[in-house]
């Protein structure tokens, strides 16, 4: 009787353990909502990280090559960020708020109309910014980049201009599906793609006469081949026959409300980008600048895909305070926000272990100088400081664009880098000789006081839908 109450006892003592903890985390978190977003966040973040690495393995076959090119092709990789990437990633925040909103007040038909603007006012901005690509080594010669790094950087940018056409129709589709939670078959593109890139960017370095040119080259390809992937699926599937109703001219009188949206959702993404950019161009400035400008490069790009992390947790927020306002739910939109503070809690605890832990096996991916990899190292606790702090200003940057409030977050971006953070960074790295350090401890102050700045945005503004134009 004993040994069978024992038995009895010890296989409900997992049972009741697990009891307890779902009680306890029932408590602390909404389960079925945390659930939901998690199954959003995964997809996303695969999806984000897959394609921020189509353009950085480019980077890392070209940095193989030699330490020229490992400069050349960093400094050409941060001058796309700063002019190109983060400007069509800017531009595309409008489709958040108004797919977003549109979808949860079930104006379905909107959603394309909106795409097909998006895609318009992208081209224009995309032209513009290729014609400063085509001269980027003169103007990189202009700001005191040295001239043979600035020469490859240039040669490197101009292959890279079919790939900023693709990047551009790339984040608009983006957008348009994530608004509608839909996420798998992003993931799925986006593997695939970067699968293809591996092949592509390794054949072209180094089976062809291309070399170094084959790095750019290849990431337009493989770029174009995620665009041509998802446009063939939202051509296709039949759950898009209410959202995607084909080409339309009144897409042209929709250009105006898009741009009041894109304009100041562009300034809002550049204005972060451009802080950690602008490290690049100083750290050229500096003693050693082959060096120092491939340490602070390597930072921004770790960064970078760090956030492209936190980017899938943001964009949960944005799609789930988007539709909840849409359908005028404020309430909910709020809890939706709370539950995603939760999760990244989770989520920085595990990237900060990772990066702590795999820094010098990450850094060795980008060079085989030891002198880069031992400094890189040094840099670590001050990148945990940021990355840290990005991942929640994350969270609330995609609260300011389900919201509407790109205007706002965009003077907050403001003064925070560079009433703050800019100048820090270059009295500690030129006045103090701090070099690399002072220079992110700048980058440190900047996305602090943009968190504390996007908290109170969100605690003290209203939570109201924005007015759709749906006529």
């Amino acid at each position: 009787m004993s040994s069978t109450y024992g038995a009895e006892a010890a296989a409900a003592t997992p049972m009741l353990v697990r009891k307890k903890v779902w009680g306890w985390l029932s408590k602390v978190i909404d389960v079925e909502e945390a659930k939901d977003q998690m199954l959003f966040v995964l997809p996303m973040m695969l999806t984000n990280v897959s394609y921020y690495l189509i353009p950085l393995v480019s980077v890392m076959f070209a940095g193989h090559l030699g330490e020229l090119e490992l400069a050349g092709s960093n400094l050409a990789n941060s001058w796309a960020s700063v002019t190109g990437y983060a400007l069509m990633v800017g531009l595309s925040g409008a489709l958040e708020t108004l797919c977003g909103q549109g979808y949860g007040a079930r104006l379905y038909g909107m959603l394309g109309i909106y795409l097909q603007t998006s895609c318009i006012i992208t081209i224009v901005f995309t032209i513009a910014v290729s014609i400063l690509w085509w001269f980027s080594d003169s103007v990189l010669i202009l700001l005191h980049q040295d001239a043979q790094i600035a020469d490859q950087a240039g040669l490197y940018l101009k292959y890279l201009i079919p790939g900023l056409f693709a990047f551009g129709f790339l984040q608009n589709l983006l957008r348009f599906l994530q608004t509608q939670c839909v996420v798998m078959p992003l993931v799925v593109c986006s593997l695939v793609s970067l699968a293809l890139h591996l092949g592509i960017v390794y054949v072209l370095v180094h089976w062809t006469t291309l070399g170094y040119r084959g790095a750019p080259v290849a990431a337009s390809i493989s770029l174009w081949i995620s665009v041509l992937m998802l446009s063939f699926y939202v051509l296709k599937a039949k759950k898009f026959e209410t959202t995607w109703e084909g080409f339309t001219r009144e897409s042209f009188s929709h250009v105006f409300t898009n741009f009041k949206i894109a304009l100041p959702s562009a300034a809002m993404v550049c204005l972060e980008y451009w802080a950690f950019h602008i490290l690049v161009l100083m750290a050229g400035l500096m003693p050693n600048s082959d060096i120092t400008t491939s340490l602070i490069a390597m930072c921004v790009n770790t960064g970078a895909i760090l956030f492209m992390v936190a980017n899938g947790l943001s964009a949960a927020a944005s799609t789930r305070v988007s539709n909840e306002l849409g359908a005028e739910n404020p309430d909910r939109a709020r809890h939706a926000m709370v539950v995603t503070l939760k999760l990244t809690v989770l989520v920085v605890v595990c990237v900060v272990l990772a990066l702590f832990f795999g820094h010098n096996l990450w850094a060795s991916s980008f060079t085989d100088s030891h002198v880069i990899i031992d400094a890189f190292a040094s840099m670590i606790p001050l990148l945990i400081a940021s990355v840290t702090c990005d991942f929640i200003q994350g969270i609330f940057s995609g609260v300011a664009r389900g919201c509407g409030w790109q205007h706002l977050a965009a003077f907050i971006n403001l003064g925070a880098y560079y009433c703050i953070g800019m100048p820090v960074a270059g009295l500690l790295g030129f006045k103090f000789k701090l070099y690399a350090k002072g220079l992110w401890i700048g980058i440190v102050c900047g996305v602090s006081v943009q968190m504390i700045g996007l908290i109170l945005l969100s605690k003290f503004s209203n939570w109201t839908r924005v007015e759709l134009s749906h006529a």
